[in-house]
């Protein structure tokens, strides 16, 4: 690498001066590396090595000895690789280690450093706050919730309905339960609810904030319209504490016996629904919480609903290429912060849910569409997984698949375990934990959670 550095060094300069040695230059006391005699070891040094081993201008006597670092008797390339290593700190000129630059390091990667493989795979989970107290509804942080935290310093929580009851209620137990959690991490939490306006809006139904139709009711009123009514349901949810919403549905309308999506859809054209969902994408930004394209690899052509049971989808890849895949990456290009991956068993792929799967998440998501942010799971309770694995088993197969993020699953302490347990054995691997939990707190960063 140093040759490299240094014959582009040397060339530029070379390019630009002619090298001679004169009396004055003998005269001066040269040392190992000082070729001029100036008491420092700088590019001028490598400038003189080099015009002699390009031929420009020979060094004689005290400075030739200088010259040669490696004492092998001639003036070669790897004489220049040494003194550049001097010059950058790695190497001193009698070939010793030397302190190395230190490398800048993100906040993210800092705190990963700090973490034990318990926290960080507790960091890898949203959950519901009565899931984690065992409380059922929970409307404000108690010492259930507290005791539960100090176990189990998840990385988040989704509120749903039934947890918000008014906007002093809602405010005070995002405020508290934040501040509960500070005790036992210094990771901020994310606040996460489904808000994507119509039907699917917890905070519009329950607390009066800015209601809207469906999207797809919208459709044709322009990407302005997307963007702002993305960016309305953003700033509601900032001012009440959220940071992160599921929002917004990247998939297509194109199946109408559909029962899951319909008009919650942007639209029922691929092409149309990828302009839209950019625009959406932006608005969230914009309006100051992170956002969520959702389900992919697209849940619009399914028939069945994943919260109950199997849910098919019969697409090719190159059907997927053309069709679904266009609101995902028009929407990843937009920036989304994160991408969640539904429980669709792709019958025509690899026969799995698209969650578990290493050929959607790993090869399509993160290879193909080239998708490098934080992947999560839809609901691991949900009928179309759920019906068919336990917790410890589902929660390992979402990580071999390349999730990050598993969002409410039926047993957390056996999801923790789980994956615990999967690396001490060695069907995972720490570094791949680290993988995720870095992503997580790489968004965090992003959004300016950690201090």
């Amino acid at each position: 690498m140093y040759k490299k550095i240094s014959a582009v060094l040397c060339a530029a300069i070379l390019a630009a001066q002619t090298f001679t040695v004169n009396a004055e230059d003998v005269a001066k006391k040269v040392s190992k590396g000082d070729l001029t005699g100036d008491g420092m070891i700088n590019v001028t040094d490598i400038s003189k090595l080099a015009a002699h081993v390009k031929g420009v201008k020979a060094l004689d006597g005290d400075i030739k000895s200088a010259a040669d670092l490696n004492g092998d008797g001639d003036i070669n390339v790897t004489d220049i690789s040494i003194l550049a290593a001097h010059i950058k700190g790695i190497r001193t000129i009698d070939g010793k280690d030397s302190t190395p630059i230190p490398e800048y390091k993100t906040k993210a990667e800092e705190k990963l450093a700090e973490m034990t493989l318990h926290e960080k795979v507790c960091q890898m989970f949203i959950v519901t706050p009565d899931a984690l107290a065992g409380e059922y509804p929970m409307t404000f942080a108690d010492s259930y919730l507290d005791n539960s935290l100090s176990r189990y310093p998840v990385g988040g929580f989704i509120f749903f309905a039934e947890n918000l009851t008014s906007e002093s209620q809602t405010k005070a137990f995002i405020n508290d339960t934040q501040a509960m959690s500070s005790k036992y991490s210094d990771i901020p939490l994310f606040f996460s609810v489904d808000e994507e306006g119509g039907t699917v809006a917890r905070c519009a139904q329950k607390l009066g904030t800015t209601a809207f139709y469906n999207m797809y009711t919208y459709k044709d009123y322009g990407t302005q319209t997307a963007y702002k009514n993305a960016w309305t349901i953003a700033n509601d949810l900032d001012s009440l504490g959220f940071n992160l919403d599921f929002a917004p549905v990247a998939d297509t309308w194109s199946n109408y016996n559909n029962t899951v999506i319909g008009w919650r859809a942007y639209s029922d054209n691929f092409s149309q629904t990828a302009e839209l969902i950019s625009y959406a994408v932006k608005g969230f930004r914009d309006g100051g919480v992170a956002c969520t394209l959702k389900h992919f690899p697209g849940h619009g052509d399914t028939e069945a609903d994943s919260h109950l049971g199997m849910a098919c989808s019969y697409k090719t890849i190159s059907q997927l290429e053309t069709q679904e895949y266009l609101a995902f990456e028009s929407g990843i290009a937009a920036g989304a912060d994160m991408v969640m991956v539904g429980h669709i068993t792709m019958s025509n792929i690899d026969g799995l849910p698209a969650s578990i799967s290493p050929t959607m998440v790993n090869g399509e998501l993160r290879g193909k569409l080239g998708y490098d942010g934080v992947v999560i799971t839809d609901g691991l309770g949900m009928g179309a997984v759920a019906n068919y694995y336990g917790s410890a088993e589902l929660a390992v197969k979402c990580v071999q698949a390349g999730d990050d993020i598993l969002l409410i699953p039926a047993d957390l302490p056996s999801a923790v375990k789980g994956i615990e347990d999967a690396v001490k054995n060695g069907t995972l691997t720490e570094k791949r934990i680290d993988e995720s939990v870095l992503r997580i707190l790489s968004l965090k960063e992003k959004r300016g959670m950690l201090k």
